[in-house]
C-alpha cells in the first residue's frame, strides 16, 4: 500500500499522475514511482523518499504517454528502498504492476515462479505478482491477471500496464479500495477518490474479486471468475477547496478547528426538537431489529474504536442495552458467540478498514445484522452494511483522526437518542439532549479560541518523553484517544489509564519529569479525580487538567488548566477531547514532527 492512481485518456499522463499522488500524499508513504507506455516502449522511474524527489529526477525530461500508472508505498514487504518501490516489473521489463494490500501466500508462489527460472529482484509480494502475472501473458492482458488472481490468495488493489498494450490498463481489487474516475473521453483508475476530484466526480467503486479493462475510451468490468458486472455511477459530492488548507499551516489543524461545522453536520436534519427524537434515513429500514434488539457490539480500531468505547456509555446509561466493544482486529479469531438479536456496528471513518470490513463479514457469517459508521460514501463498508449512518465530516486528510472522531461520537449520541426513545427514556429527556448536542458546536469554538494558551502549555512540556493521560467513565475513552494523538503525531510515548487504575501500576511512573493529563469535567467522579490528582501532587508530578470553567478545586491542584464550558456529562467528550488534540498538534509542531504525515502511519490500514 498505500496510493494508486492510473490514467488513460488523450491528454500528457505525466503531470495527471504526479497530481494525484500529491493528493494521495495524506494517505502516508516512504517511496514514489510511476510507470509510462511511452511509444519508444515502458519508461519506469521510482525513487525512495517524498514525491518532490521523484519529481527531481523526473525534472528536464520529456514524455509522450497519455497512459501510464504511479504510486506511493507504505513498507509491508521489503524495507523503503528505491528498488523495492512501485511500479513492478516482470523479467521482461514490459510489464509493470502497482499493488496496495498482502499477498499472504506470495513465498509459496515465489519458490514456485524460482522453479521455473524466474529471478527475483526484490523483498516484496508485488513483485511476485508482477511475474506471476507475465507468467500467464499469452498476448491477453486481462486473462494474464485473471489466472494470476485465481490462484493468489491475500488482498489487493492493482493497476497494471504493458508495453504491448499500450492502451490498456487492467485494474482489480479484493479488500483494499478501488474506483474508476469516468471524465471525457478519458478514465483515471484510483484507490481514493481524492486523486481524481480535480478531474472528475463521476467514479465507480470496483467490488471484493472485481476488475476493470480500460481499453482505448471503453470500460468493461467483470469479476476474477470471468463474469460480467454492471456498475453504478457514483457522483461525489466533495470539492476540491475541501481538500486544501485553506490558509492553515497543516491539514490536521485545519481539520481540528472545522469540528464546530463538522459536528453541525453530522446531526443537521437528525435532530427533532419538539418531540425529543432522532430520525436517521440509513437505519429507516433496520427500525425493528432495532427496536427488538438485545445487545449490540461495535466492531472498530484505533480511534474509533476510542469512540466506540464513548457510545457504550451513552448506549448503557440513556438506552439500557448492552453493548460489547471489539478490536475488530481481534474479534474474528476468537468464535464470537452471537444471537439473532444481536446487532454488529462497524466504525471506521474511512469505510475501509480491512480488520473492521473483516469483523463485519465474520458478525454477519454467524447472523448478526450488519451496521455501519462510516464517513466515505461508496465505501466497503458502507456498501456491505444492512444499513447505517454517515458521519458527514467530509475528507479528512491528516492521517491523525480529529474530526472524524467527534463526528463519530456525535452520531452515536443520535443512536442513543434514537434507541432511548424506542425505550425507556423520556420526551424530556429527549429534548435536554437534543437541546445540548445543538449547543456543543459554539462551545467548541470558545475552546478553540484558547488555542495560542494551549500552544504555550505544550511548550512548557515539549521537551517530555512520556505522558499519561488519566479520566474515569465516559472520559476515560477520551484519555486514551489524548495518548494516541500524541504518540501517533509527536512520537511521545504516552499511556492513557482509568484514574482509578493509577494506584495499581502507573503511580510507579510519576515523578516531576512525568506530566499527568487529567481529564475532568464535573461529573459524579469528579471528587475520585481531585483524590488521584492529590497523589500525583504528593510525588511530584506535573498536572495537566482539563476542567470545567470556574473548578476551583481543580484548578488550585493543577500546574497547567484548560477550562471547556459546561455540557451534560454524556456529551462532554466532544469538549474534553479538543484541547487534547491541541496540545498534542502543538508539542509535535515544536518537536519538528510532519503532523499530516506522521512516520509509519497510513490514513486508511487496509492490511492486516
Amino acid at each position: 500500500m498505500c496510493g494508486i492512481i492510473g490514467y488513460l485518456g488523450q491528454r500528457p499522463a505525466l503531470p495527471i499522475l504526479i497530481e494525484g499522488l500529491k493528493r494521495l500524499e495524506y494517505r502516508g508513504y516512504d517511496s514514489a514511482g510511476v510507470a509510462l507506455l511511452e511509444p519508444s516502449g515502458l519508461e519506469v522511474i521510482k525513487e525512495k523518499g517524498k514525491i518532490f524527489v521523484l519529481e527531481r529526477i523526473l525534472n528536464g525530461r520529456s514524455f509522450s504517454a497519455t497512459a501510464g500508472v504511479a504510486h506511493t508505498r507504505w513498507a509491508t514487504h521489503g524495507a523503503p528502498t528505491q528498488v523495492n518501490a512501485h511500479p513492478h516489473l516482470d523479467t521482461t521489463g514490459d510489464l509493470a504492476v502497482v499493488h496496495n494490500g498482502i499477498i499472504e501466500n506470495y513465498q509459496f508462489l515465489r519458490r514456485y515462479l524460482s522453479e521455473q527460472g524466474v529471478a527475483f529482484r526484490t523483498d516484496t509480494d508485488t513483485e511476485v505478482l508482477a511475474m506471476l502475472i507475465s507468467h500467464y501473458y499469452d498476448g491477453d492482458l486481462e486473462l494474464a491477471v485473471r489466472r494470476a488472481l485465481s490462484i493468489v490468495e491475500g488482498t489487493y488493489g492493482i493497476a497494471v500496464v504493458h508495453r504491448k498494450h499500450p492502451r490498456e490498463i487492467v485494474g482489480a481489487r479484493n479488500g483494499s479500495p478501488m474506483l474508476v474516475g469516468i471524465g471525457e473521453d478519458e478514465y483515471f483508475l484510483a484507490s481514493d477518490v481524492a486523486a481524481v476530484l480535480a478531474h472528475t466526480r463521476q467514479v465507480i467503486y470496483l467490488d471484493d474479486h472485481e476488475m476493470v479493462h480500460l481499453k482505448d475510451g471503453t470500460m468493461h468490468t467483470k469479476t476474477v471468475t470471468d463474469e460480467k458486472v454492471t456498475k453504478s455511477v457514483h457522483e461525489v459530492t466533495w470539492d476540491l477547496e475541501s481538500i486544501e488548507k485553506g490558509g492553515f499551516s497543516h491539514f490536521m489543524l485545519k481539520e481540528i478547528f472545522e469540528q464546530p461545522a463538522t459536528i453541525r453536520d453530522s446531526f443537521r436534519g437528525r435532530l427533532l426538537p419538539d418531540e425529543g427524537k432522532a430520525k436517521l434515513g440509513g437505519l429507516i429500514h433496520n427500525m425493528e431489529e432495532l427496536r427488538h434488539l438485545d445487545r449490540i457490539i461495535f466492531l472498530a480500531c484505533g480511534t474509533s474504536w476510542h469512540a466506540a468505547m464513548i457510545g457504550e456509555y451513552m448506549i448503557e446509561r440513556l438506552a439500557r442495552i448492552p453493548v460489547e466493544v471489539e478490536y475488530a482486529s481481534e474479534f474474528r479469531y476468537r468464535n464470537p458467540i452471537i444471537s439473532d438479536e444481536t446487532i454488529a456496528w462497524a466504525i471506521s471513518q474511512s469505510g475501509e478498514t480491512l480488520d473492521t470490513l473483516a469483523a463485519l463479514r465474520e458478525a454477519k457469517t454467524k447472523g448478526a445484522l450488519a451496521l455501519g459508521i462510516c464517513n466515505v460514501v461508496g465505501s466497503t463498508i458502507a456498501r456491505e452494511s444492512d444499513g447505517g449512518v454517515y458521519i458527514h465530516a467530509g475528507p479528512e486528510i491528516g492521517v491523525a483522526s480529529t474530526k472524524a472522531f467527534t463526528s463519530q461520537v456525535t452520531v452515536l449520541a443520535i443512536i442513543t437518542l434514537l434507541l432511548g426513545r424506542m425505550r425507556n427514556m423520556s420526551k424530556d429527556q429527549g429534548q435536554e439532549l437534543v437541546n445540548e448536542l445543538q449547543a456543543i458546536p459554539e462551545k467548541v469554538e470558545r475552546i478553540l479560541a484558547m488555542d495560542e494558551c494551549i500552544r504555550k502549555i505544550a511548550a512548557f512540556y515539549a521537551e517530555s518523553n512520556n505522558f499519561l493521560y488519566l479520566g474515569r467513565g465516559i472520559n476515560y475513552p477520551v484519555a486514551l484517544e489524548g495518548a494516541l494523538k500524541l504518540k501517533e503525531i509527536s512520537y511521545v510515548h504516552a499511556e492513557g489509564y482509568p484514574a482509578a487504575e493509577m494506584k495499581h501500576g502507573p503511580i510507579a511512573l510519576i515523578d516531576e519529569k512525568m506530566p499527568v493529563v487529567f481529564v475532568s469535567p464535573r461529573g459524579g467522579s469528579n471528587q475520585k479525580i481531585l483524590g488521584n490528582m492529590e497523589e500525583v501532587k504528593a510525588r511530584g508530578g506535573r498536572i495537566i487538567a482539563v476542567v470545567n470553567e470556574g473548578d476551583k478545586a481543580a484548578t488550585d491542584l493543577a500546574d497547567h488548566v484548560i477550562p471547556i464550558p459546561e455540557t451534560v456529562e454524556y456529551l462532554s467528550p466532544l469538549l474534553t477531547v479538543i484541547p487534547l488534540q491541541l496540545l498534542a498538534y502543538h508539542i509535535a509542531i515544536i518537536r519538528g514532527c510532519n503532523v499530516d504525515q506522521p512516520r509509519n502511519l497510513a490514513k486508511s490500514v487496509t492490511v492486516e
